[in-house]
């Protein structure tokens, strides 16, 4: 497959914007996590147990619930993309480490992720207008942490 400079362009800023989105949740920088959804973007954190709303919800909720996690890294891999125009849809893979705080001190679960993703580009660049997590596996949650 023979790809143009715009089409390499477009396929290395998408990829940009999910390195960019990791770097916002595990810095806790919700200014740029913000800045990466269009006004009217849809975040769907449903099936694993978060919500769904548009960024500025989304940004609040996770003011919120990410304090209860100690420390956590977004690995973001094998990025399929389909661009078309000014429109594209992805997905990409996610390892997520993530410590949890028990009774008995912090515990490490993992899940395994999809990220199917819809982007629009913008003036100010590609922006995502939809992120809808699918979960592909998770294990060592403590018992209980995930129903609070």
């Amino acid at each position: 497959m023979t790809l143009s400079l715009q089409e390499i362009s477009d396929r290395l800023e998408l990829q940009e914007l999910a390195v960019r989105y990791s770097t916002a949740v595990d810095r806790k920088d919700w200014e740029l996590y913000e800045s990466l959804f269009t006004p009217d973007a849809i975040i769907d954190y449903t099936e694993v147990g978060g919500i769904k709303g548009h960024p500025r919800e989304v940004t609040e909720w996770m003011t919120q619930v990410m304090p209860m996690f100690p420390a956590y890294q977004h690995l973001v891999a094998n990025h399929e993309l389909k661009i078309d125009g000014d429109e594209a849809w992805g997905r990409a893979m996610l390892l997520n480490p993530m410590g949890c705080t028990t009774p008995e001190g912090v515990q490490v679960a993992l899940v395994g992720l999809w990220y199917n993703d819809r982007y629009r580009r913008t003036p100010d660049g590609w922006k995502f207008t939809e992120r809808v997590e699918e979960l592909s596996w998770q294990r060592d949650w403590p018992p209980g942490f995930m129903d609070s």
